[in-house]
């Protein structure tokens, strides 16, 4: 039996969300919870990430069966071995970007230096916006995004996911992951398998 492991970009992404059908997220959650109910497949969503969703998505009269489809669980964090070159990858990481983002704050400060108080208002925008990239983008960079990532290692599940920070760290340390806009293709694929199997 697959077991999948959700990320708020499931019901939070309109590019995700909508490929079940709706053009909002409650929608789109009742037609999820419909389709993992016959599809014969576990759901789980870490409690970090479930608390994160539910401050983005209002379950409404959903919340119940929500829960009830998927099991909100963090990872045994105590339990779960990753190996060490995971964590020497990542400070690497970590430590180019710093460096790349000092360089970028270091090119815009001489280039505001040269302009007028207006026009630094603008590079300081320009700034934060390749900062943030340089620092943000293509990496984990929440407790959410490790506890998805946990889970699905402990679980041997599927991560499901827009991120792609943690798509790419899924495929570092070897697991599943699929594009979330097929997860709903997928799901009824599930419940076909099933019932021809029946």
């Amino acid at each position: 039996m697959e077991n999948f492991v959700l990320d708020t970009s499931v019901f939070t992404n309109p590019d995700v969300y909508e490929t079940f059908g709706e053009k909002d997220q409650l929608g789109a959650v009742e037609n999820f919870i419909h389709l993992a109910i016959h599809s014969g497949a576990n759901f789980y969503m870490p409690s970090s990430v479930y608390d994160e969703m539910l401050k983005m998505v209002e379950l409404g009269p959903f919340s119940a069966e929500f829960e009830m489809v998927v099991k909100i669980r963090s990872p045994r964090k105590y339990n779960v071995r990753i190996p060490s070159e995971v964590l020497y990858e990542l400070i690497e990481e970590i430590r180019h970007r710093i460096n790349k983002g000092l360089r970028i704050a270091e090119e815009h400060a001489k280039e505001a230096g040269k302009l007028t108080e207006v026009d630094v208002g603008k590079v300081i925008n320009r700034l934060r916006e390749k900062y943030r990239e340089a620092l943000r983008q293509g990496i984990i960079d929440s407790r959410e995004d490790v506890d998805v990532l946990l889970l699905a290692f402990e679980l041997d599940g599927t991560i499901v996911t827009a991120d792609e920070g943690l798509r790419r760290w899924a495929d570092k340390v070897g697991i599943k992951f699929i594009n979330p806009k097929n997860f709903r293709g997928i799901l009824e694929s599930l419940i076909k398998h099933k019932s021809a199997t029946k």
